[in-house]
């Protein structure tokens, strides 16, 4: 018998098939193909380094539910999930990454077998794992199907946290608050970001004495001097320099789940442009974390931070903030709600979210955000790392 990785009870695993079971009934669909790595995650607990290449997760709106990937991957399926080995269904290896055939038109054949290749099947089409030549074959091989799409039908349903992924959320965050120390033991002038880099991905990884620390869905994200007007750079080689401020955006991962925390370190006394964008910033933290309450919408919560910069002179023209938990890379937001103006979503006690009011201008940029979840107190911060613009 294999060791079993399984990290929630088999009872919340049933719960969440249902729940989606419930949402396809209500959508008119007979049968839904899951390839997003997060979607097959959540509701099988699935785990493994196998996404860059095809698999996914059939589930029916009555019974029929299993796993469909390539055969070296089984095993990692009988060590992470319930299945049981006839729902554990491998395709050879002749049909990976093939200009001849694909693994979908093995997935028909498996569909017929089972008599789910009539009626309405829903797709993750506008998703990163479903290619258009896998979804278009699995169509064309199943002439007496419909499909709809049915992208992030799933990733709705994992909104609210139950209280075990919450605590994993929370111990993602005692991984972060270790990075951040190590950060601040190591950062200085002179040091190539790839040797900090090396630092925070040591520490990520380590964790704590009791909470091992995960793989991140985004690789750390860091930029100093005018390269901070850029939001979404990786390292490189190149020395830190004195008298610059240096924006990272990593996160704390356990058990696949993120708690994404960014802050600002500047070398050097700052110029009066950081003091005065950190007060507003941290006051807006202020703001939203009382918002965080169920029943507030993420539009109000949006146009409140949108408020509050704009009566101090700054603008925003992108979200600041979007649902976080269980993710793969290469995202670590959840693909459904989002914290601007037009997102009428209501909270719901549980909801978890990277509020991340980031600001980026000509030559420079700042950033200090939270992870934090609904509750009826407000937002719970899901870390503790110092909420402030570090100094070295």
């Amino acid at each position: 018998m294999k060791p079993s990785r399984r990290r929630f009870e088999a009872g919340e695993y049933l719960a969440r098939q249902a729940k989606t079971r419930k949402s396809m009934i209500d959508q008119g669909i007979d049968v839904l193909v899951i390839a997003d790595p997060s979607n097959i995650c959540w509701l099988t607990g699935y785990d493994a380094w196998s996404f860059y290449v095809y698999q996914c997760v059939v589930i029916s709106a009555d019974s029929e539910l299993f796993w469909f990937g390539r055969g070296i991957d089984a095993p990692s399926a009988q060590i992470t999930t319930n299945l049981p080995d006839d729902d554990i269904i491998a395709y050879p290896d002749h049909y990976v990454q093939s200009a001849e055939v694909h693994p979908t038109e093995y997935l028909a054949q498996i569909l017929k077998q089972r008599q789910l290749d009539t009626g309405v099947i829903g797709g993750e089409m506008d998703n990163y794992y479903q290619t258009y030549r896998g979804m278009h074959l699995l169509i064309q091989c199943l002439p007496d199907a419909s499909f709809t799409d049915a992208t992030a039908l799933v990733n709705w349903q994992r909104a609210i946290k139950s209280p075990q992924e919450i605590e994993y959320m929370r111990r993602a965050g005692s991984v972060i608050e270790e990075v951040y120390k190590r950060v601040l033991d190591v950062a200085e002038p002179g040091l190539r970001k790839n040797d900090l880099v090396a630092e925070i991905l040591h520490a990520s990884t380590r964790g704590t004495p009791d909470i091992y620390g995960d793989y991140a869905a985004i690789q750390p994200l860091l930029a100093s001097g005018p390269e901070a007007a850029a939001c979404h750079l990786t390292w490189d080689d190149t020395p830190i320099e004195n008298n610059t401020g240096m924006c990272l955006e990593l996160a704390g991962v356990h058990n696949r789940y993120h708690c994404p925390v960014s802050r600002t370190l500047h070398f050097g006394k700052p110029s009066q442009k950081y003091l005065d964008i950190e007060a507003v910033i941290l006051d807006a933290i202020d703001m939203v974390q009382e918002m965080f309450r169920p029943g507030t919408t993420c539009g109000e919560v949006a146009t409140a931070f949108t408020q509050h910069i704009r009566k101090h002179g700054y603008e925003k023209d992108n979200r600041c903030g979007y649902s976080i938990g269980l993710s793969y890379p290469p995202d670590w937001g959840e693909r459904t709600m989002s914290l601007r103006d037009i997102d009428d979503t209501v909270l719901e006690e549980g909801m978890c979210f990277h509020f991340m009011p980031g600001m980026w201008f000509d030559d420079w940029g700042f950033e200090i955000t939270e992870s934090m979840t609904v509750t009826p107190e407000g937002g719970l911060m899901l870390s503790q790392v110092p909420r402030k613009l570090f100094v070295k």
